[in-house]
């Protein structure tokens, strides 16, 4: 989102509004669940290095939310339940497409009954499969809401929707290791897929993910400008301490293992190797480790208010009314980066 910056609709010759004064808390119903959530719609993304218990705990303290990665036994979900209780209305339990990630998902929502959000996701949301996965998982528990992705285009965002999901992650390709667009050729900038799909979403009174392409506190306020409901972090919620991985040191610096979920890394850790039949879509970096979530969470949401105080928005809801993008050759002066 670096060739894109703000501006207010109408830049105002005053502004009162201060930034304790704004309110980054939303409250969305969702058309096919029916069920209302409230808090700050910022997701940790489903990916097993970031979106972990841990995470949840730090990001729940905030109001913040965590699609919890497919990859937990049950009793570990079970024991986190017991433990922090306070957390379950601000998680999803995720799962993939397949009969054994269906069987795993039912388990836990079984056993743990007030976990109410669904992570569907696969790399590739075009699928016919995907779409009857959606309807059967809506069919099966309907009072459950329902995130299905990704796509980048406002007509499958809509056949998603139909199917019965609720929240559509957008994005294919923008993620910092992601390498679908090496490999395949697909995928659509991100901005205009949120500014697309979005309007499609709400035309049915559903909701949008940006999922993807968020390097810096400007780019999460970017996706929330274009339109986007949630916004979905990975990379930048990578390194911290509440992040799976060892921490190793490298040249004298700390560091930790970040890996997309399609990378070699991934696929032989779960799955015990690369199937014959299909190419690693993700890399594995090495990212600084950061300490704890918490100093970045303020870095996010601290950027973010100061946004709205520039355009004028008292709400983050108004961000999107509020602004209109300009085309720029660089994102910032890179004169001491």
């Amino acid at each position: 989102m670096g060739f894109l910056d703000f501006r207010a609709v109408e830049f105002p010759s005053r502004v009162s509004l201060e930034l304790s004064d704004v309110d980054l808390v939303r409250t969305f119903t969702f058309r096919n669940s029916k069920q209302t959530y409230t808090g700050i719609p910022i997701i940790a993304a489903n990916m097993d290095t970031v979106g972990t218990f841990e995470m949840a705990v730090a990001l729940s303290k905030h109001s913040m939310f965590t699609a919890i990665h497919k990859h937990y036994p049950l009793e570990d979900w079970k024991q986190f339940a017991a433990n922090h209780p306070e957390c379950l209305e601000h998680i999803a339990a995720s799962s993939g497409s397949g009969q054994g990630d269906l069987d795993r998902l039912t388990c836990i929502l079984e056993a743990i009954p007030l976990i109410k959000y669904i992570c569907l996701d696969v790399a590739n949301g075009y699928s016919e499969h995907f779409v009857e996965f959606v309807k059967s998982v809506h069919a099966k528990f309907p009072n459950h809401t329902i995130m299905a992705g990704n796509v980048v285009t406002g007509e499958m965002v809509e056949e998603l929707i139909l199917a019965g999901a609720d929240i559509i992650k957008v994005g294919i390709g923008p993620g910092s290791v992601c390498t679908t667009r090496i490999k395949t050729g697909v995928g659509y900038p991100q901005l205009s897929a949120v500014i697309e799909c979005a309007d499609s979403a709400h035309g049915l009174k559903g909701h949008i993910i940006s999922d993807g392409g968020c390097s810096c506190p400007g780019d999460v306020a970017k996706a929330f400008g274009a339109g986007a409901d949630f916004v979905m972090l990975g990379g930048m919620f990578a390194g911290h301490d509440q992040c799976a991985g060892e921490l190793t040191e490298k040249n004298g610096k700390k560091m930790m293992l970040f890996y997309g979920m399609s990378s070699d890394t991934a696929m032989k850790k779960h799955a015990g190797k690369v199937a014959e039949y299909r190419a690693s879509e993700g890399r594995t970096v090495e990212v600084p480790y950061k300490g704890d979530v918490t100093n970045t969470i303020q870095d996010i949401l601290g950027g973010l208010r100061s946004t709205c105080t520039y355009v004028g928005a008292a709400k983050l809801k108004e961000l999107s009314r509020r602004t209109t993008f300009i085309r720029v050759t660089q994102q910032f002066n890179q004169m001491f980066s």
